[in-house]
């Protein structure tokens, strides 16, 4: 008997032991949060807005290893692969979903009512369908808007190229994203004296094709931020460069990859401030129904010039802008 006991204690101790090693607790018996990430596409902005989440997780307390797992996944742009993705965040029972670009944000939405979503790098979610008002979102979706001063930009262009008179705005018909955006140029464009194309694609495949489709009928080719187009850049500014053809673009990462120049956003600030949400989401001092979207500051903006691809095309920089500007030299 005293043997049979002294074996039930010990699987007793085991038991005790092999409950206390679950997974979904901190050394101090604290719940580990589970964060499930789905980004849409591999580019520097995007890249940008996830890297900026985690740190504002961070400096509110949560850290991926410690109190929260971080499960992350890239679409790379893959039409298709999203709703794969959302399907097995959703199924993993997540305590928040982090959506970076339309796409994404829209697969994860269609898949739950219930986990709380904050979505990243998305022009305008009341018109993308993923929330009620942007003001008052009223489901479980909130998150930061990557709306980008359009009219700005098209000043800019205007600046460094005043000799222009016809403006390609070039663009993924395919995303709400960017065919929002492009009406906006449109109106800009159009206010400034220009006169306004469209170059739409719906196909990475497609996009030296299109831009080769513009050399010699435009003087200058409009990209507003969006996500093929980003993955694209190199092509297209190959393309352009060779028919010395300018290119403004939405995000510093375009001018990075050879785009003229931007007035932009700050991709990483856009995804801190995403991050800052989420952490009051997982504290439960918010809900996403009753946050609104919120924007990055004026101030937040910032002008991105590539000296070289200007230098290449025979564009002078006015000083004015160059002070103040961001330069690129690679």
């Amino acid at each position: 008997m005293k043997k049979v006991y002294k074996l039930l204690l010990a699987l007793s101790m085991c038991t005790v032991i092999v409950g206390c090693s679950d997974g979904d607790d901190t050394a101090d018996g604290e719940k580990t949060l589970k964060v499930g990430v789905i980004q849409y596409a591999e580019h520097p902005a995007l890249d940008q807005a996830y890297e900026g989440f985690i740190d504002g997780l961070k400096d509110e307390g949560y850290v991926d290893g410690e109190n929260i797992s971080i499960d992350f996944k890239n679409a790379q742009g893959d039409a298709s692969t999203p709703e794969t993705i959302a399907n097995k965040l959703v199924n993993d029972g997540n305590d928040l979903i982090y959506a970076i670009a339309t796409p994404a944000a829209q697969a994860v939405a269609q898949k739950t009512s219930d986990i709380p979503i904050v979505i990243s790098a998305v022009t305008d979610p009341e018109n993308s369908g993923l929330v009620t008002s942007n003001d008052k979102p009223g489901g479980n979706v909130t998150g930061t808007s990557d709306l980008t001063p359009v009219e700005e930009q098209i000043d800019l262009l205007t600046q460094l190229l005043p000799d222009a008179k016809t403006v390609a705005v070039m663009y993924t018909n395919a995303e709400d994203n960017s065919r929002f955006q492009a009406d906006l140029a449109k109106k800009a464009i159009e206010a400034a004296g220009l006169e306004y194309t469209e170059a739409k694609v719906s196909d990475l495949s497609q996009i030296q094709q299109v831009t080769q489709s513009l050399v010699g009928k435009v003087d200058a080719i409009y990209i507003p931020t969006d996500n093929m187009m980003a993955e694209g850049m190199s092509t297209i500014s190959m393309v352009a460069s060779e028919n010395d053809l300018p290119c403004i673009v939405g995000e510093s990462g375009m001018v990075t990859n050879g785009g003229l120049a931007t007035y932009g956003i700050d991709y990483y600030n856009l995804g801190y401030l995403s991050g800052v949400q989420a952490a009051k989401i997982l504290n439960g001092d918010a809900k996403p129904a009753d946050m609104p979207i919120e924007y990055l500051a004026a101030e937040d903006c910032e002008l991105t010039i590539n000296k070289k691809v200007a230098d290449e095309l025979g564009i002078t920089i006015p000083k004015e802008l160059l002070d103040k500007a961001t330069i690129i030299e690679e």
